[in-house]
């Protein structure tokens, strides 16, 4: 008698020639340089402060820092990519020169900051808006030849946070990756990891139902990464604050990587070590 043996994908990506393999799964430090990120606004805003950031992170165990200058909390200021590449600065070339081997996401929707970026040094871009808030983002990713995360969102920046009510989450999900994967292939973009956006345009329940079936998102293609960390739908169900839930975060973390989450998101890089320490052994 055969017996058929399922095979597991081998998730990588390509980062300026560099294979990174996501078979063990990675930890992306966030770098918000932002007066009015929701938990951290205006910790890291000048460069002094936030290379040290860097350095903790790296020392703490990240795989890839993910710089920001635009903050996507409810009700936020828009600002625009001119703003966004001022408050970046020369922190890009800056981290790349002291610590090289630090792998580097820019957290951006607009098509002029990736072209900064790249000329800076990005190993990978962030986008929370599937390429919907910028016309000509997906093309300059593909141009660029950047591995690229691909978020599902509203399709209109003014309603990222308005609910969406879905009869089955994670079937309009996977519909969703699917249709986006192909338009991402048409432009060239050939290496990119799916992010199901925690936090944008889904209630709490919907957020623990969609931890829960994981496994069943897009049926492990393609590597997920998971930016659950100090998100409301954890702290406002537990009346506490971002920063008091840790301990349950590390939970949900341990959840998500038996799912098959590749790249957990996060602002508490050694607490994620340890729970990928855990989710190792």
């Amino acid at each position: 008698m055969m017996i058929s043996v399922v095979q597991k994908p081998f998730h990588s990506v390509n980062c300026n020639g560099k294979l990174v393999d996501l078979n063990q799964p990675k930890i992306m430090g966030i770098l918000n340089l932002t007066p009015d990120s929701f938990s951290d606004g205006g910790e890291f805003f000048d460069e002094k402060s936030a290379l040290k950031q860097v350095e903790k992170m790296i020392s703490e165990g990240a795989d890839f820092i993910d710089i920001g200058g635009q903050s996507t909390r409810p009700n936020a200021e828009f600002i625009s990519a001119k703003i966004e590449i001022e408050r970046i600065g020369n922190l890009i070339s800056k981290t790349k020169k002291e610590f090289p081997e630090i792998l580097l996401s820019l957290d951006t929707f607009y098509s002029e900051v990736v072209e900064f970026g790249f000329n800076e040094g990005i190993d990978l871009v962030n986008d929370i808006s599937a390429g919907n808030y910028d016309s000509q983002l997906l093309a300059t990713v593909g141009k660029l030849k950047l591995p690229y995360v691909l978020m599902h969102n509203h399709s209109e920046y003014s309603k990222m946070h308005e609910k969406i009510e879905h009869q089955d989450l994670v079937l309009t999900l996977n519909y969703f990756f699917s249709e986006k994967i192909l338009e991402l292939q048409s432009y060239g973009i050939t290496d990119y990891i799916l992010d199901p956006g925690f936090g944008f345009g889904k209630t709490a329940e919907q957020q623990f139902q969609l931890i829960d079936e994981l496994e069943y998102l897009n049926f492990a293609l393609n590597p997920l990464l998971i930016g659950i960390s100090r998100k409301s739908f954890i702290y406002k169900s537990l009346n506490k604050s971002p920063l008091e839930i840790n301990e349950e975060t590390q939970k949900l973390h341990l959840k998500c990587l038996e799912k098959g989450a590749k790249i957990l998101r996060v602002h508490d890089v050694a607490e994620a070590r340890k729970t990928i320490e855990i989710f190792s052994k």
